[in-house]
């Protein structure tokens, strides 16, 4: 989480909910859940800045380099690593999965595989349009390999790791991590698409670590 400097930020977010309340909706499949429109949070005023980040929610963490029964649920769902959606063994490396995530959310102002993975009746998480969503920008389906480790896999891959969950979800054929990236141009872009990509791999081992992304040619 970020600290503020700039208390008004909150005064006004709240002023705002109580002035103009959030569009929502009762949820179709659970009539006491209700379902509110996001609201963005103003900028900070003044010449002042978000301050630094702040490390949180350590109650969650877990020790050992591998972890096998701790749930679906050991990420937020827009930066949910594959291994964890499938339910498969997982480890550090979705914390750089989380981490590529963060940084794109933070550097171009939307997330990374965008509100398309909610489904748009109930507002829940949509594993089916996540993956395919996956498929678009990693631009390339998973391994055999990676199929294997799982027998949630097969909802959506078969063995050869080509998609197969038509009726659930259509991978999109017009977006890719190029195409979603609009900040950058020439060398500058294609460092920081490395960058990511180096982050962005279906199976955990593939992924940079925390150390050699501190040696990447886009943060020299």
């Amino acid at each position: 989480m970020l600290t503020l400097h700039d208390p008004t930020i909150l005064t006004s977010f709240a002023d705002a909910e109580s002035s103009s309340p959030s569009p929502r909706k009762i949820s179709l499949t659970d009539a006491s859940r209700i379902i509110y429109t996001s609201r963005q949070l103003p900028h900070p005023r003044g010449g002042k800045n978000y301050g630094l980040p702040t490390l949180c929610d350590f109650s969650e963490a877990r020790i050992g380099t591998v972890q096998k029964d701790s749930g679906p649920f050991v990420q937020p769902c827009i930066y949910r690593a594959p291994e964890v959606i499938f339910e498969m063994p997982w480890g550090t490396a979705v914390d750089i999965w989380g981490v590529a995530g963060v940084i794109w959310t933070l550097f171009e102002g939307q997330h990374l595989f965008g509100d398309v993975i909610f489904d748009p009746i109930t507002g829940h998480h949509d594993p089916f349009r996540h993956l395919a969503r996956m498929v678009a920008v990693i631009g390339e389906f998973p391994s055999p390999e990676f199929v294997r480790r799982s027998e949630m896999t097969r909802q959506c891959f078969d063995e050869g790791g080509n998609w197969i969950a038509h009726a659930e979800a259509s991978i999109p054929d017009n977006i890719s991590l190029e195409t979603l990236e609009r900040r950058l141009t020439g060398t500058e872009k294609e460092l920081f698409l490395d960058f990511m990509r180096a982050m962005l791999k279906w199976m955990p081992e593939e992924r940079s670590t925390a150390g050699e992304l501190l040696g990447h040619e886009f943060l020299g």
